[in-house]
């Protein structure tokens, strides 16, 4: 095991050895691009090689960096397609902090500003709650997103799926691969033209499929090493075409 990620002085995440010697591989052939939920702080604490060269986007799409630094011009974008288009991050966080407030939902944070995770005692959240919200969000242009212990309200004008195309119109990449586990992932799965999820997390559990999906044999960890095989061998096939994926070191 190598470990990909690290807080408070501490093992986070982690990738096997062979994942990590074919994303060194993947990495030097195509324009690779992370893509995450973490904010710039908490993608700063990944550690890929190659960090801080070419393309990421954090934020869930609200942030795109190029060589480490914030693209101010995505930035004035993102915040052009949030005015008007739903209602206020104050709005959603007192929902989730105010009279309507579920006691299983232990802690609220905010993300640069854009969108609201909160962690929740997963066991005791009621699907009525969750359904009540999710509705709630809907109509005033949010969506929800339960990973784990986290649950995610984000504005639906926010995606990774629009930063990837941006990047893709930038590097006038051709072939697009993407991998991704989260219902924030499945935009930009539908957008490649060849999509990977592993066999575990939200997507799995909701049964996510479409024709250009192919689902690992594994989960965890090991998921991570066999989408970077097949992406590898993806490569293989179409004379090492560029591709965008997600890193999946899983926690």
């Amino acid at each position: 095991m190598v470990v990909s990620e690290v807080y408070e002085a501490a093992p986070l995440s982690y990738m096997t050895r062979v994942a990590e010697d074919l994303l060194i591989r993947i990495m030097e052939e195509t324009v690779f691009v992370p893509v995450t939920t973490r904010t710039q702080a908490q993608f700063a604490r990944v550690q890929l090689p190659g960090r801080g060269h070419g393309y990421a986007v954090t934020t869930n799409g609200a942030v795109l960096l190029h060589d480490g630094k914030e693209d101010p011009d995505w930035t004035r974008h993102v915040a052009l397609s949030l005015a008007g288009s739903c209602v206020p991050l104050k709005e959603v966080l007192d929902r989730l902090t105010g009279r309507c407030a579920s006691p299983e939902i232990l802690r609220v944070r905010t993300a640069e500003d854009v969108f609201v995770y909160s962690i929740v005692n997963r066991e005791a959240l009621s699907d009525d709650y969750l359904e009540d919200l999710v509705g709630w969000c809907g109509e005033r242009g949010w969506t929800t997103s339960l990973q784990g212990r986290k649950l995610y309200c984000m504005p639906n004008a926010i995606t990774k799926e629009a930063a990837v195309a941006e990047v893709r119109r930038r590097t006038g990449a051709g072939l697009l691969v993407a991998a991704g586990d989260s219902r924030l992932d499945s935009g930009l799965l539908e957008l490649a033209d060849i999509a990977i999820r592993p066999a575990h997390g939200e997507l799995e559990t909701a049964g996510f499929h479409r024709p250009n999906l192919t689902v690992t044999s594994v989960s965890g960890v090991l998921a991570g090493e066999e989408i970077l095989g097949i992406v590898s061998g993806i490569l293989a096939e179409t004379a090492a075409q560029p591709c965008a994926l997600r890193s999946l070191a899983r926690a």
